[in-house]
């Protein structure tokens, strides 16, 4: 119980509307529950103005901390006795590991082209509401390195994947 834990990760349109979210806990049972939480809290949160550094906020006893860039508002959830420093970390990791991975573009159409890498990003950060990672180099990294598909045609993998392979492929060979 001593240890910070996560109840949810929010990645909102600047409707509203989900772009990738992850619940850690059972306190929205079901989807209908989780909807209309993200809806609330879109609707609280959306005259605010979270884009230069992170704002928080009490919302139905829990601490939120937000942020927005573009047509993104990215959110974190935790307890009402969570410390509201480890969740703006978790949340700026969020946020800076996004940007990494979208090379800056971060808005909604690219995050929706990039859903995988978002999706790997937030399973990066926190297990089971448990925080793994806040350090957003580091969060790119796994990303990057879990999507290079050495098996992928050449044709189909990014230069960099394809110079990754082709070092992979040259240093087996001097080795044999």
């Amino acid at each position: 119980e001593s240890c910070p834990s996560i109840k949810n990760i929010l990645l909102l349109d600047s409707e509203g509307n989900r772009v990738a979210v992850k619940y850690y806990s059972d306190e929205w049972p079901n989807n209908s529950v989780k909807e209309a939480f993200e809806k609330s809290l879109f609707t609280k949160t959306q005259k605010t103005n979270a884009r230069t550094e992170a704002e928080i906020a009490m919302f139905e006893s829990h601490i939120i901390v937000y942020k927005f860039v573009q047509d993104l508002h990215f959110f974190v959830t935790g307890a009402e006795n969570e410390n509201e420093l480890i969740l703006v970390t978790v949340l700026q990791g969020f946020f800076d590991a996004v940007g990494l991975l979208l090379r800056g573009t971060v808005d909604k159409k690219e995050a929706l082209e990039n859903l995988d890498l978002i999706l790997l990003c937030l399973d990066e950060i926190v297990d089971g509401g448990i925080i793994l990672e806040t350090d957003a180099n580091v969060i790119a990294g796994k990303v990057a390195s879990h999507s290079i598909d050495a098996a992928a045609p050449l044709s189909e993998q990014t230069i960099s994947q394809a110079l990754a392979t082709a070092r992979e492929h040259l240093s087996r060979s001097l080795l044999k």
